[in-house]
């Protein structure tokens, strides 16, 4: 990198000089010794670090909160898991789906949870190069999964409530899932290659994305952050604004004006005798309640991961964001946000879905049967494609 010419002065080079610039810049910001890494450009830090620890009531409180989350999320899941597994009667096309959900927030639980926590208690990683890598690999694959799902069901949604097409069947569940699974492991795969080379040890939790200069790791970044957030976010939500607006113009209301009743649409009802003049509310609870759950779980995901992929953004292309004291335990409230959400889906699913609820007070032994006995909702099984529209018949109230 240096040189010295004839006259016993240095030379520095073009590249020694930005080398030199971006050390100067971040000693600014922190009291890092750090190392030049000449193979990507990037600037790691090979010897002590020096930032803020966490203050021991903060440890006791995340370690807390965090233990509590890990739990709901592994048994939480594991229960969503074997009532799909075990019941031939819940192995419908979107069961089969939010199971392969719960299996990756369950997979998120087993492999990254534990050792984020351990990192949470001793501040640092413990846990090696190689495992950092593999880890960073799995967080993403579990996470992509998760979103790949909720964009199917979303669609599937999309397709049942507005275009009235219910092709979705178990064999085309699982196929989707087999190829969303793979398209999530073509998009993690790299990092336990270390490609990109994330920087180690982690100043979080676990692997994040940190500061570099490199234009390849700025480009990787920023491929994750759309295909895993932006773009399904865009999706889902112009299928929910889609499906929100056929709601509100196909509510029924059946009047006791004789051009008010759609009567081929009552005779499938089963209201053929009219007695009197009347006025009735058609529930339409049966072709949206699916739906409503699905936003809940849509609206969970971007409440807990808005925040981290504007974290990994910012960390990624700012370095006085990513060399501040206190960066570890930015990290870590984010992060646990981000898992935060994988405790609350299989709550979710009880709070919302007769079916799950009945098979999971059935699964468990009696005396573990505490959880409050929720009202069920539809009696009778509907098709979700069912759409009853009056059309032109309706009126003007």
């Amino acid at each position: 990198m240096l040189n010295s010419n004839s006259d016993g002065y240095l030379n520095i080079t073009p590249y020694s000089r930005m080398r030199l610039a971006l050390v100067e810049g971040l000693s600014e910001n922190s009291s890092l010794l750090v190392g030049i890494s000449m193979e990507n450009n990037t600037v790691s830090p090979y010897l002590q670090e020096s930032f803020e620890n966490l203050s021991a009531p903060l440890q006791v409180f995340l370690s807390t909160v965090i233990i509590f989350i890990l739990l709901v999320s592994f048994l939480g899941n594991v229960v969503v898991c074997l009532m799909v597994y075990k019941r031939a009667a819940m192995r419908s096309a979107i069961n089969i789906l939010l199971a392969s959900l719960a299996f990756a927030d369950m997979m998120l639980a087993v492999l990254n949870m534990p050792f984020a926590l351990v990192s949470v208690i001793t501040t640092h990683w413990i846990f090696g190069d190689v495992f950092c890598k593999v880890s960073a690999m799995f967080f993403w694959l579990f996470v992509i999964e998760g979103v790949a799902i909720l964009l199917i069901i979303s669609i599937d949604r999309f397709l049942i409530i507005v275009q009235k097409q219910d092709r979705l069947n178990p064999y085309k569940a699982k196929v989707l899932i087999g190829i969303s699974w793979a398209f999530s492991f073509c998009f993690s795969f790299p990092l336990a290659l270390g490609k990109p080379d994330l920087q180690i040890p982690s100043r979080a939790p676990q692997c994040v994305f940190g500061y570099t200069t490199e234009p390849g790791y700025h480009a990787y970044v920023v491929l994750i952050m759309l295909v895993f957030f932006f773009i399904p976010f865009m999706v889902m939500l112009y299928t929910f604004l889609g499906i929100l607006n056929t709601v509100r113009h196909n509510a029924i209301r059946i009047h006791s004006h004789p051009d008010s009743i759609c009567l081929s649409q009552v005779s499938k009802l089963g209201l053929m005798s009219l007695q009197r003049p009347f006025q009735m509310n058609i529930d339409m609870s049966f072709k949206t309640r699916a739906f409503t759950t699905i936003l809940i779980l849509f609206t969970v995901f971007t409440v807990c991961w808005a925040p981290f992929t504007i974290y990994s953004l910012i960390s990624t292309f700012n370095s006085s964001f990513y060399y501040k004291a206190n960066f570890f335990e930015i990290s870590t409230w984010l992060l646990w946000l981000c898992y935060l959400k994988s405790a609350l889906n299989p709550l979710i699913y009880y709070w919302r879905i007769k079916k799950f609820r009945d098979a999971c007070l059935d699964l468990m032994p009696r005396y573990f049967k505490f959880l409050p006995q929720l009202p069920g909702h539809t009696k009778r099984r509907i098709r979700p494609s069912a759409i009853y529209v009056c059309g032109e018949h309706r009126s003007v109230v």
